[in-house]
């Protein structure tokens, strides 16, 4: 289970090695993309609390990159944060997220990234629920929903 201790030492040292990587111009993000998922996931955008489609939605299933499709998320460890976006307390595996830290808008945060394509998920907060203490908290156009 990873601690904000780990996330921090991510963000500053270097992140996990991930399965594999996928790499697209930004014409052929835009090509496979609705604008709005480009905005959020290629340039670091967010959608407006309480607005995204999977905040509310908790059936069972995967969350996976919108862009990539690999596994982000497991619907077994989302819950709800009243925050206005979907919450997760861990990735679906160690390698599946890439941390950066953020420093934008004045503040100092922890971006979280699809470490496959390097797709913008949303920031993670160290003031989830135990036993991680962690909160993903991502932007629903940045994931797709696989209930198979």
């Amino acid at each position: 289970m990873l601690t904000w201790k780990e996330i921090i030492r991510f963000s500053r040292k270097g992140n996990p090695k991930p399965d594999r990587r996928v790499e697209k111009t930004e014409a052929e993000w835009k090509e496979i993309l609705t604008p709005e998922q480009f905005r959020i996931t290629r340039q670091k955008g967010t959608e407006r609390p309480h607005t995204g489609d999977l905040c509310s939605i908790f059936d069972e299933g995967q969350y996976n990159c919108v862009c990539c499709n690999m596994p982000l998320f497991d619907s077994t460890i989302k819950f709800d944060s009243n925050s206005g976006w979907p919450s997760f307390t861990q990735p679906i595996k160690e390698n599946a997220i890439k941390y950066h830290k953020d420093i934008s808008f004045g503040m100092v945060r922890v971006e979280v990234l699809c470490n496959t394509c390097d797709a913008h998920l949303g920031h993670i907060f160290p003031d989830g629920p135990e036993p991680s203490g962690l909160r993903y908290c991502i932007n629903s156009e940045s994931m797709i929903l696989d209930t198979k």
